[in-house]
């Protein structure tokens, strides 16, 4: 993996945990991210600020696709996972459709459980068609 690469994981990592500190706090994730002693890194926020952009696009694809599960019934990891990952390709800019779901299924590897990086690959797959819609 690039430099870059590594960069960008690393980011994704940090913005997954913001998030769900965000969560916690019921707090908006870029409020969290700016009362951080170390600023969080610039893809960091950018990932952030995608996230608040299109979380009820994201949601609502997620809902779609996830047959038979209500939102809130889905893990909140794996939520906010599939939600990280959906709003990275809605960046203008985004990387390549595989870089991110595949990073979203590490993510699930490391941080959920071990049903998760299936759900969350599959849930994914099914909304990548429609994110340009």
């Amino acid at each position: 993996m690039s430099e870059l690469g590594h960069a960008r994981r690393r980011a994704r990592q940090r913005a997954l945990e913001l998030l769900y500190e965000s969560s916690m706090k019921d707090r908006p994730a870029t409020v969290v991210a700016a009362e951080q002693s170390v600023p969080p890194d610039p893809y960091v926020t950018t990932l952030l600020r995608a996230v608040d952009e299109h979380r009820v696009r994201a949601e609502e694809l997620i809902t779609q696709q996830s047959h038979q599960w209500a939102l809130e019934r889905i893990a909140l990891l794996d939520r906010l996972i599939m939600t990280l990952a959906i709003s990275e390709l809605l960046l203008d800019d985004a990387p390549p459709m595989a870089v991110v779901l595949d990073e979203a299924v590490e993510l699930a590897k490391t941080y959920s459980t071990d049903d998760s990086p299936s759900f969350v690959n599959g849930v994914l797959a099914g909304c990548v068609p429609f994110l340009h819609a």
